[in-house]
């Protein structure tokens, strides 16, 4: 009886050793399988949110070079670019940029 049980203990030690390698160790674990896979979908949205922004800038870029307002407009909001005769005033709710003193000049 007592080498029947050490057979047994062999074949249930050999299998418990196998899927330990099978499910967590081998770089083709189930782990590894599932991790992967969650990656792939990660990364799958991030195609989405670029090929998103891909087509908005293409769509963007068409405007630009159809409608000339378009790019004075953009000029103007992006870059605070103005003509001789304006005058721009920037206004912001941030409380970090109402440090001004108050004898501060902007030429």
């Amino acid at each position: 009886m007592c080498i029947l049980h050490f057979k047994a203990l062999k074949y249930i030690v050999v299998t418990v050793i196998a899927v330990i390698l099978i499910g967590f160790v081998d770089e083709n674990s189930v782990y590894s399988h599932f991790r992967n896979k969650s990656r792939i979908s990660q990364l799958e949205g991030e195609i989405r949110q670029y090929t998103d922004q891909c087509r908005s800038a293409q769509e963007q870029i068409r405007l630009l070079d159809s409608d000339p307002k378009a790019m004075q407009k953009i000029a103007r909001e992006r870059y605070f670019m103005k003509t001789d005769d304006e005058d721009i005033f920037v206004l912001s709710d941030d409380p970090s940029t109402s440090n001004f003193t108050l004898d501060e000049t902007v030429e």
